[in-house]
Order: C-alpha cells, then structure tokens, then sequence
C-alpha cells in the first residue's frame, strides 16, 4: 500500500491535532464521502449548500482512514469509532496542506488560467505529458477555492509534472490560489466575455486573469496567447509580477511558438507549428482550430518544462474532446448515422463561436443538415441581449439549416436570425430535447452547446438513448 501521506505529516502540516488510534498514514484525499476510497482522508469540508460534517458517518462507512474535522464540531462526532485530526477550519487546514505538498514537491508545475480553454488544454497537456514522466493532474474542472488546494494536496511527492486549471468569475479570486500552486509556468488560453456580469469590460477580466503572473516562482514563465488583443495588457502584468520569461503562442509572427498551418479533418487536426526555430508536423485527435490553439499553448509548456518534445508530440495524435468539451460521437439511425458535437458544458460567445466554426468543418453527405442546438450563455451582465444577438453571423457562416434556441437569453438571437434559416427557440431548454430528437434525420450533424447551467447535457442524454452510439465511444 502506497501511502500519500503519513499522518504524522499530516498533523504538522494542517496544525491539528491527532484523536484516537490514528493509521501510518492515508493513500489518498477526498471530500466527498460517496466517492471516498477505502483508506483516504475525509476532509469535512463545510460548503455554500452541504456541510462535510454530516456525511462523517458516510465516509467512515465507505472505508476513510481517517476524518480531518472542526473543532467545533467534534463533541457531535464523539460516538464515530474512527481515528480524527482536528483543526479550527477544516478548508484551511486542507489548503495547509496543500502549501506542503507544493513545498515538498520537485515536479514542474504548470497552472493554466482563460475564459475559455482551460479544461480541454489542461487535460490536452495531461496527455502529452504522460510518456515524458510521471503526472499528476486536477480532475474534472477542480478549480475553484476548494478544487485546487484538494488537487494539490492529492499530488504525489515523486510526481515529475504537475498541471492545475485555476478559474475565477470575480476579481481576486486567483490570486490565492496561484500563491499555493506556486507555478513554473502559467499559461493564459483566452481573454474573452465569460463572467462579463461581474467586471465592467474585457479589460478587467484580461486583469483578473493576470493575477496568476503573481504566484509564478522566480525564474518562471508565463506562456500568453500572443493573438489575444489583450496581448499588451497581460504582457505588462507580468512584467509588473517580475515574471522573467514572457512567452507568446498564436498565428501572430511574433510569436514564440508559431502555428503555421491548420487543416481540420473530421475527427482530427493536421497542425504545422515553429517552435525554437524548428518546424513540426503533428496531427491531434480532435478536430477545430481552437484544438490547434490549445496544442499551442501545450507545446509550448511542454518545451519550458524540459519535457520529451518527440513523445508529447506523438501523444496528441491520441487526444480526444472530453465529454461537454466538443466530443464528436456517431449515432446509429436506422437508415445511416448522426454526428453528435457535445459541447454542451460551457459557453461565452469566443467559445460559441469556435463551436459554429466547427460544425462548419464537418463533412455531411448528400440531404444531411447541419444544426446547432444553442442555449443561454450565462453571467454576462447588462450585455447578455447584445451578446447572445451577435450570434447570429456565426450562425450564418456556418451554413447551418436549423436551429433550436433554449433559455430566455437566446429570445435575442432568435429575434436576430434571418427567416432563411429555420428555427426553433423555447424559453424552456427541456422542451428542445423530444423536438431535436424527432427532428434528426441520418446524415445529419448536430452540434449542442450552452452554459453547464442550462442543463443542455440532458438533450445530448435524450439524443444518445434515442440514437445509440457507435461501439466504444461512450
């Protein structure tokens, strides 16, 4: 049994203090009791909705070696046969725990920052990292206040490679959490109108954004999207956090890691890309040119984390689009297949639009139809109608024939679109599933895409069961 951490570690570094027969140590990290592996550390973590102290029972039936609760909430525990560190505050004491795994860590950390990006480009480096060493990388998207100290506790001390997503929807919330993560290299995907409702204009995401620049370790690297107009602003922010190595990647020229060419095909990406002076020709297993910005940005970390260049390399051809994330799936019809684009996780209007640009890419037969399936994008203020209305050119060039619109903000798109261009729109998303479904014929390529709080996610499960996947793609 190998052990993350022993216990006696674990009590120096969350400034707790042991109760009952504590174990050697624990193999692993957790705060949610239903996924808790036999031998793990249960952080009774209290949330915004749940408080972990009420599943203390739960985890210890699932096998946790140990609970890390609060003080205040001990003498309630005291029936729990089950050995515990207590601490004043259980968040605190994981993010202290965090800052010792940093600390004891020799990895090349990676954080990786954007308004959009950043999961399909953390996991992107993931892949491309994994035959160069040994990796350790945040699940899902673990990257708010308790996502990345959670991660950065769970990393192993003779991991090699560490990547970490850090998100924010308000100002000052990334500063914390670089301070733990303490990167090598920070990378900034994309600078555009996600969370627009909280700041007042592009320019204040772009500074909020900036705030990982202040954690970078000394002699670090920030790795920017030189195409990104906010190119300047970002520079100078880093500049202002004494990050000593400034990168860019992108088409722009002067970019350090250079696309020179992309060609989509219809479940991959042909990419040509300058990068210390030598060119590279590599494909990557998910198509759209947003796939071949995030390669950019992988490369270009891979190279300052003195990584195997040739193996990342080759690993890409071997990457593919999560779930949520533009994951293309055929769908068996009676008379042909369905190409499903699930994008349905996230949505701003940069991220929409690389979405419509993507189903421009897919190649239909003869009577098959291109349709995107669009909901509301989420938090983006007093701009929302203007936003969501300017949609409509992206929706025009990708020569789409039908469209089904779900949420009260896209009323403004609807009212937008030409009448050329058949549509359907429901201020209720969960109308849309049984009308797409019935809708469909074979041939068809279908891309769904909203904010994750639409729900959207249900349409692509109605599609699926309706139409079932080709073998082994679920």
């Amino acid at each position: 049994m190998t052990l993350l951490w022993t216990c006696d570690a674990m009590v120096a570094a969350v400034g707790g203090r042991p109760v009952g027969d504590v174990p050697d140590g624990v193999t692993g990290i957790s705060i949610d009791s239903r996924s808790l592996k036999k031998g793990e550390a249960f952080f009774a973590i209290k949330g915004d909705r749940f408080d972990g102290h009420d599943f203390a029972t739960a985890a210890m039936a699932n096998g946790a070696g140990l609970l890390v609760v609060s003080e205040d909430r001990l003498a309630g525990l005291g029936r729990l046969k089950v050995p515990m560190i207590v601490v004043r505050d259980v968040l605190k004491g994981l993010e202290r725990l965090s800052a010792a795994a940093r600390k004891r860590s020799k990895a090349k950390v990676i954080a990786i920052t954007g308004s959009a990006g950043k999961t399909t480009t953390k996991e992107m480096l993931r892949h491309a990292l994994e035959p160069c060493g040994k990796v350790h990388a945040s699940i899902k998207s673990f990257n708010n206040h308790w996502g990345v100290p959670l991660t950065l506790a769970r990393m192993p001390e003779d991991a090699e490679f560490g990547v970490f997503e850090i998100g924010m929807n308000h100002p000052n919330e990334i500063r914390p959490l670089v301070k733990l993560v303490k990167p090598d290299i920070a990378i900034i995907t994309l600078i555009a109108a996600a969370h627009l409702g909280h700041f007042k204009d592009l320019g204040e995401i772009a500074d909020a954004k900036a705030e990982i620049f202040e954690g970078i370790v000394r002699g670090g690297h920030a790795l920017i999207n030189r195409d990104d107009k906010r190119w300047k602003r970002l520079e100078k922010a880093a500049l202002a956090a004494d990050v000593m190595h400034i990168h860019g990647f992108g088409a722009n020229r002067q970019a350090h890691v250079k696309l020179v060419s992309y060609e989509g095909g219809d479940d991959q990406s042909f990419v040509k890309v300058k990068i210390d002076g030598k060119t590279r020709e590599f494909s990557i297993g998910a198509t759209g040119r947003h796939m071949a910005q995030n390669a950019l940005a992988v490369l270009g970390a891979v190279q300052l984390a003195g990584a195997n260049m040739d193996k990342a390399i080759k690993a890409l051809a071997g990457f593919a689009a999560e779930a949520g994330r533009g994951k293309r799936i055929v769908l068996a019809h009676r008379d042909g297949e369905i190409i499903l684009i699930d994008e349905s996780y996230n949505a701003n209007p940069a991220s929409m639009a690389a979405a419509l640009d993507l189903l421009k890419s897919v190649s239909i037969p003869d009577g098959g139809r291109r349709i995107a399936v669009l909901g509301d994008m989420l938090e983006l203020g007093g701009q929302s109608a203007k936003l969501h209305a300017g949609l409509s050119k992206a929706v025009m060039d990708a020569t789409v024939e039908l469209v089904f619109l779900g949420g009260h903000e896209m009323q403004a798109l609807a009212d937008k679109l030409s009448p050329a261009i058949k549509t359907e729109y429901r201020a209720d998303p969960c109308e849309l599933g049984e009308l797409l479904v019935a809708a469909v014929h074979p041939g068809d390529a279908v891309m769904i895409k909203s904010s994750n709080g639409i729900g959207f996610s249900k349409i692509v499960d109605a599609l699926v069961k309706r139409y079932p996947p080709r073998e082994n793609q679920i």
